[in-house]
């Protein structure tokens, strides 16, 4: 069964993208359904000035907010850079910004990496930065490198920021003219209400639409029309209808339901298709990034952007039900209450307000305050903030200071073992690790709690101890639901115990559980397989893709009738998925393996030229176009995919091996030994290498290297009777009596069953 059930897949998909977008938990209104029950219930976006009337306190909140000046067309009043002919220096170019007819310009790289005039259509955001959008032919608009520092009133250019260390030309998908500052596919569905992107993959084009411009109230809210007639029925109709007759539900939720709310945008997340308010899980339009490496650190402190909800579902705070509104006003976004105020709403201040705990200096004070890691000036007494302390941060998109929402306690006793920061060595940075860890001990005293990122690392590692720790998070309720399933997902070893374990999660209540076993667990029998097989029919959209993504590895003759049925019904959604995303290269390049798979060769082709063009560093798109053009039948085409593959990618042992095999195809057997042999070397674990360049030194008439090499993929692989047989077969056509003798009662021993038995004659008989 074990060897039958698992193919090996010849196309590997890449994950989707992630950026930042908001879900809803939403409950469908269900007015007057007398009136409903034979038409279709679509309600439609009315816009803000609906709303003003009865809600004139929560739009005076929201006007002049990060939601409100989200997005807005470039004028006077919108845009805050300096377009006074500014000037910026930048690798020998001098970028400009200037008006010009009340119309705003830069002078700046362009796609051809030489300089041009832009018109500047939108602006982006507000502080502490400013973007600005330019219009692109196909419906793109693209966010400038060229970006204003709000808060320092400056020009800087993001990429020197954002990519620090590398050079981000022209000619890379990172360049602010190419997808990955895209902003129909990356910014826009946070940016502006009711956004539909309509990327037409044959056609490379946008269509993008939305409601209103920027983040109003039918984009938490949903759709209004039908809580308007809501407003105008007397309160005797009301009590019939759910909700207001609003299509989202965003009060008398618990905090998961509230904070999924906020998901949609403050998630790193991949997406499945645009929001739908009619939708009634996040996990159906998008599936939100477990905190692990490498976009956090193996502790779950935030690396790159998270967006908040990735670190904040791992917390404490979470897990004893704190959601967002219990310290942010939802319509102004302002905090609640200034100071350490905030945190008194639970935190006693006569317990942790003290030098007793905070072991700071208080304002006012002698002393001098510090710049921390991120460039961030801390005064003497604000070492008493809990949120320096405990939300310590770090700048992204250059002068953003974004504060880490897992609350953790600082361990600076952990920063050397595990390479993760410390709030106490961001500020003082001057100091050691150490020097941090002994004060920690001198103020609190030697016992600390145990931290998952221990366990994580010792999972890194490979540590044979690591299943156990990893195997007690996940049963462990008090850790948070993605830390519980980033455990499973980093279990080391393949066993009975895990898989069971994994099976049995498979039912868990909690989506990123179930995705997590879904990844994980062995498809080695039967048993597993039937179990996976019905996940297909989950509830949420994320869990059923996941279940399909992984059944497309087995052979599907082992499937049932219904089992066949429900893939198909999968294979459908998997689809539109695939288009949605085929905008990015990895989404071309995922949206190709799809074609290749169901033997449209020519689809598959257009959209990995299309990935390649996109970006010419996605090297598996390269791998798996050469492995089309082999299909069909174009081994030239191949070979100079495969050439250019392992140009680019030197150290790759399955390039060369590739290379090497459509070589000998094309006959260019001398060429396609070196190639092996160098394959061999960077993959000294690949049997199958060992074999192919066996047969190659057989055919040049080298047998000792022959009968070496066909040896040594037994070593590496003794539990494969093939690595025998095919040493049996060399030994025949050599004609060595002797080995050939001693070989069969080997391999007869080593292989007892009466299956291998009669492969083994059936070998001796043929030869």
């Amino acid at each position: 069964m074990k060897s039958k059930l698992i193919k090996n897949p010849i196309f590997v998909a890449l994950g989707l993208i992630a950026s930042a977008l908001f879900s809803f938990f939403f409950i469908t209104s269900c007015s007057d359904l007398a009136d409903r029950k034979n038409t279709a219930f679509s309600p439609e976006y009315v816009g803000r000035s609906a709303c003003i009337e009865c809600h004139q306190k929560e739009y005076h909140d929201w006007k002049g907010s990060d939601h409100d000046l989200a997005m807005d067309v470039a004028n006077d009043s919108t845009v805050l850079g300096d377009f006074n002919n500014a000037l910026l220096e930048r690798e020998g170019q001098t970028h400009k910004a200037y008006k010009k007819d009340s119309l705003f310009y830069v002078y700046t790289d362009g796609e051809d990496g030489n300089m041009h005039e832009y018109l500047v259509k939108y602006v982006f955001g507000h502080y502490p930065l400013q973007n600005y959008l330019v219009e692109f032919p196909g419906g793109r608009l693209q966010t400038l490198a060229l970006t204003w520092n709000s808060k320092d009133h400056n020009w800087f250019y993001m990429a020197d920021s954002v990519y620090k260390n590398m050079s981000v030309t022209h000619t890379n998908w990172l360049h602010w003219t190419n997808q990955a500052q895209n902003w129909n596919s990356m910014c826009a569905d946070c940016h502006s209400t009711n956004l539909k992107k309509n990327y037409n993959p044959q056609t490379n084009s946008y269509h993008t639409t939305w409601s209103e411009i920027d983040v109003s109230c039918e984009a938490c809210h949903g759709p209004g029309s039908e809580h308007l007639q809501w407003a105008k029925k007397s309160e005797k109709a009301r009590g019939k209808i759910t909700n207001y007759a609003l299509a989202v539900k965003t009060s008398g939720l618990n905090n998961k339901q509230y904070v999924d709310n906020c998901a949609r945008c403050h998630a790193r997340r991949s997406n499945f298709s645009d929001y739908d308010a009619k939708s009634n899980h996040i996990y159906n339009y998008i599936e939100p990034s477990l905190p692990m490496e490498p976009n956090w650190y193996i502790d779950g402190q935030i690396r790159s952007e998270d967006y908040v909800y990735g670190s904040f579902t791992q917390s404490k705070m979470y897990m004893h039900d704190v959601q967002c509104n219990n310290c942010h006003n939802v319509h102004s976004g302002k905090l609640r209450f200034q100071g350490n105020k905030l945190c008194h709403q639970c935190h006693l201040s006569k317990d942790y307000d003290v030098p007793a705990h905070t072991h700071h200096k208080g304002y006012g004070e002698k002393g001098e305050g510090l710049v921390s890691a991120a460039g961030v000036k801390f005064e003497v007494g604000s070492g008493t903030q809990c949120i320096n302390c405990h939300m310590h941060g770090q700048n992204f998109m250059g002068v953003d200071y974004r504060r880490d929402h897992s609350f953790r306690v600082p361990r600076p006793d952990l920063s050397d073992k595990l390479g993760t920061p410390n709030a106490c060595n961001q500020c003082h940075t001057d100091k050691s690790n150490q020097w941090a860890a002994n004060n920690i001990v001198k103020w609190f005293g030697e016992s600390r709690h145990f931290q998952y990122g221990e366990a994580f690392n010792e999972a890194k590692t490979s540590s044979p101890h690591a299943d156990v720790d990893l195997r007690n998070i996940f049963i462990d309720s008090l850790y948070s639901a993605p830390i519980r399933s980033v455990a499973l997902t980093m279990l080391v070893n393949n066993t009975d115990t895990n898989n069971n374990l994994l099976m049995h999660a498979l039912t868990n209540r909690e989506p990123s559980i179930r995705l997590a076993a879904v990844r994980r667990m062995n498809l080695n029998s039967q048993e597993s397989l039937n179990r996976l097989s019905r996940l297909l029919n989950d509830s949420l959209k994320a869990v059923r893709l996941a279940a399909y993504q992984r059944i497309r590895e087995v052979d599907t003759s082992l499937l049932s009738a219904s089992q066949k049925t429900a893939l198909q019904k999968v294979d459908s959604e998997n689809y539109q998925v695939l288009l949605f995303n085929s905008d990015f290269p990895v989404g071309k390049y995922n949206l190709a393996n799809y074609y290749a798979l169901k033997g449209k060769n020519k689809e598959a082709e257009k959209m990995y030229l299309a990935a390649l063009q996109q970006d010419t560093e996605l090297s598996p798109a390269r791998m798996n176009l050469a492995h089309l053009y082999s299909v069909m039948g174009m081994a030239q085409k191949a070979e100079e995919q495969l050439k250019r593959y392992v140009n680019e990618n030197p150290n790759d042992g399955a390039g060369y091996y590739n290379y090497g095999l459509i070589l000998s195809e094309n006959k260019k057997y001398q060429q396609s030994l070196t190639n092996l042999l160098k394959a061999s070397e960077l993959s000294p674990e690949n049997e199958r290498i060992d074999f192919n360049i066996a047969m190659l030194y057989e055919f040049f008439g080298q047998q000792e290297k022959a009968e070496k090499y066909l040896i040594q993929s037994i070593d590496k692989r003794p539990e494969l009777l093939d690595s025998y047989l095919a040493l049996l077969k060399f030994y025949m056509r050599s004609n060595q009596p002797e080995k050939i003798k001693r070989l069969i009662n080997e391999t007869v021993h080593r292989f007892p069953d009466k299956q291998s038995i009669a492969r083994i004659r059936s070998a001796v008989s043929k030869n």
